[in-house]
């Protein structure tokens, strides 16, 4: 990730949506493919503070409105530049994704939704960055893309139950819809279940990785390369999900699983491994990409992979040492074993090779 510069040269970051310098609005501008200062252009109406772009634009109305996202819509302007009249609840590209969000009425749940829409701006922003495809409702995306921020609920139906019974949301992927259970947004609790699980990171932006992976499996592999998929990762037509999901639960990982897996849980299918090995890819690109842009060096996103995965290599040991000297976990948890490379290397390719599916790109 990169940072970004103010009208008044303060710096802006990805997620800014005022300027702690100056004071002015600020947002992605899609003209210039940045986070700007926003200059007032008229009513609803801002002009993107780049010299070199000027775009008009109006902000998105889970800006304007709701103020869980930073982005902004162009606005089409006539030869006289009077801007074209735009829907008050217009959304961006990005929230337009999000079908469903939490109930707003229930204390906390606003910035639950605001948590989730930044781990979820973060991770379209590196699909963008590699040139991945997708596309929401609606586009030509053989595979629409999008996503339901949803709680456990609780049925109160059951007047014999004094206390109901708790309906449970499952964070997964089904047929292009991802779905998160807001709980994961809260801290305590999403701590918890690290621990619980033994896991050595659980994030908001690491659980839209790991099922956007299952997304671009459908959307890149199924019917496309099973076959060479499957032997790097194994072949998921030879073992039922069911029967490993229920076999890893009761057993737990290999003994000697770090040699060939990002993690325990990638273990359990091949499914899963390509999900969490997928995950990892989105990792080294954005530690790549932010390491290029604040002049650590190395070979940015489009360099040679060799030369990415030994770059990703040295900063998961500097930055691995920085955290324990402030007694933080890892931030780079996984050794990067060849065989992991290779599979890591398939993903890279796989992305490559997939800037045309279907139509979309």
């Amino acid at each position: 990730m990169k940072t970004f510069n103010c009208i008044c040269g303060n710096r802006l970051y990805f997620e800014n949506s005022q300027c702690l310098g100056c004071g002015r609005h600020s947002g992605w501008c899609p003209g210039c493919r940045a986070i700007v200062g926003l200059e007032p252009a008229g009513p609803d109406l801002w002009r993107c503070g780049n010299a070199r772009c000027g775009t008009m634009l109006a902000k998105c109305h889970n800006y304007a409105v709701r103020n869980v996202c930073n982005r902004c819509l162009v606005v089409v302007t006539g030869p006289d530049g009077t801007a074209a009249p735009m829907a008050g609840d217009a959304l961006c590209d990005y929230c337009a994704l999000t079908v469903t969000i939490p109930d707003l009425s229930k204390p906390g749940n606003h910035e639950k939704w605001y948590r989730l829409e930044v781990a979820k701006r973060r991770l379209l922003y590196s699909m963008d960055l590699i040139g991945v495809p997708y596309g929401g409702p609606g586009s030509a995306c053989p595979l629409p893309l999008s996503f339901d921020f949803l709680e456990d609920e609780v049925v109160t139906d059951r007047t014999w139950q004094s206390m109901g019974e708790v309906e449970r949301v499952f964070t997964g992927h089904d047929n292009g819809r991802i779905t998160i259970n807001i709980r994961e947004a809260d801290d305590v609790e999403r701590e918890r279940l690290r621990v619980d699980f033994q896991e050595a990171h659980r994030t908001l932006i690491g659980h839209l990785r790991h099922e956007i992976g299952h997304y671009f499996w459908q959307l890149l592999v199924y019917n496309h390369d099973e076959d060479r998929c499957a032997r790097v990762f194994g072949d998921h037509r030879a073992v039922d999900y069911g029967q490993a999901m229920q076999w890893y639960y009761q057993n737990g990982p290999m003994a000697d699983w770090r040699g060939a897996y990002v993690s325990a849980y990638a273990t359990m299918h091949p499914w899963e491994d390509f999900a969490e090995t997928f995950a990892t890819y989105l990792d080294m690109i954005s530690v790549l990409d932010t390491a290029s842009n604040m002049g650590l060096g190395g070979p940015g996103v489009a360099g040679d992979f060799d030369l990415m995965i030994e770059h990703y290599r040295h900063l998961g040991l500097v930055m691995n040492e920085m955290n324990r000297s402030m007694g933080l976990t890892d931030l780079v948890p996984e050794v990067i074993t060849d065989a992991i490379a290779r599979k890591i290397h398939y993903i890279h390719e796989l992305v490559r090779s997939g800037a045309c599916v279907g139509g979309v790109s």
